[in-house]
């Protein structure tokens, strides 16, 4: 296993992330996944035998249930507390009344004490904003992360499914106030759908943030379990939960040339898949959730495959993006400011 540096921190994550969202099942994550305490514990503990120090959850993952059950999984284990990075998250609907989503002051400030009791744990390594609030001033939400890192209660900030505009604008609010920044972005990115490469990858690499990535074989339907014509196996994920949203057509052309990759290395599709995405420079870790220890071995295998830079070529040519406005123009309007060699007039 591979540790990478989380952001511009000093802090070293390994390069497969156990997601927990599968932890639980209460509620309407049912259909992600169900595992139970004993099983939960032997996920944890099969990934930390594989050298993972990195796990990812939040409130909202069967209603708190997931914390509870990772909370209590780590001591159960005896796990070392300096040896995982701890990440949660807060924005979803933990209630019922108007102020029990969200990313205001209040709600993040009730969440972190109530996510702390769940996990057992007196500090969270990464508090992760869940999801965009079109309502709370950005303002708001970096001085209330800003106040949980100099109380204690949280080590480094992060956050998920912003727009890149967004984010830029939290960076400079942060970066002007003196503010604790955002470290991470948690997103989904896939050989099938790489709509994050267009304006966000860029911004990770100017501004020097880390990419976890969410649903990197987009729900299962890019481990070679399903292709056209077929519903996958039975209880798949996919058949009773179709997210995330994924172009089926674009995702069976790269599953047909993820096989051909996987025979020559006799390996899975599924682990091509990770692969691909370890590959890329702006991604620090892939978080995979798994519903069986075999299913986690196989995922966590990803991080020894090595594809060749013909392979690579290869898969990111089938997947390729289409061009985009202003990405085509800056294109054509750039070339004119690259080095020119030296022409001597005539």
């Amino acid at each position: 296993m591979r540790y990478r540096q989380l952001g511009r921190t000093g802090l070293f994550v390994s390069e497969m992330c156990l997601g927990a969202m599968t932890f639980g099942g209460a509620g309407r994550w049912l259909a992600i996944g169900q595992q139970d305490q004993q099983t939960a514990e032997d996920l944890i503990q099969t990934s930390l035998d594989h050298g993972v120090n990195f796990i990812d959850t939040a409130d909202v993952y069967s209603d708190g249930m997931s914390e509870k059950i990772l909370g209590q999984g780590l001591k159960n284990l005896g796990v070392k507390r300096s040896d995982v990075v701890i990440a949660t998250k807060v924005y979803g609907q933990m209630g019922t009344g108007p102020n029990d989503m969200g990313a205001s002051r209040g709600h993040i400030m009730d969440g972190v004490q109530r996510s702390l009791e769940r996990l057992q744990l007196d500090h969270i390594d990464l508090y992760q904003i869940h999801a965009n609030d079109s309502v709370t001033p950005v303002e708001e939400t970096v001085r209330a992360l800003d106040d949980l890192v100099r109380q204690g209660l949280v080590r480094y900030v992060g956050v998920s499914n912003w727009q890149a505009w967004k984010i830029m604008k939290a960076l400079g609010y942060a970066e002007h106030r003196n503010l604790a920044r955002f470290e991470t972005l948690q997103a989904y990115y896939t050989i099938a759908g790489r709509d994050l490469e267009r304006e966000i990858a860029p911004l990770l690499q100017d501004q020097k943030m880390g990419l976890m990535v969410w649903s990197p074989l987009a729900g299962g339907l890019l481990s070679g379990k399903f292709g056209p014509g077929s519903n996958g196996p039975e209880g798949a994920r996919r058949v009773s939960f179709d997210f995330p949203p994924v172009n089926r057509d674009r995702a069976w052309a790269c599953v047909a040339a993820m096989r051909e990759v996987a025979a020559a290395h006799d390996t899975s599709v599924a682990r091509v898949a990770l692969a691909w995405l370890l590959a890329k420079p702006w991604v620090t870790t892939v978080i995979i959730g798994a519903k069986t220890r075999e299913q986690l071995e196989d995922n966590l295998a990803a991080a020894e495959l090595t594809l060749t830079d013909a392979e690579l070529a290869s898969l990111d040519a089938v997947s390729a993006l289409a061009p985009e406005y202003p990405g085509w123009m800056l294109g054509v309007q750039g070339a004119a400011r690259l080095p020119q060699p030296f022409k001597k007039k005539p």
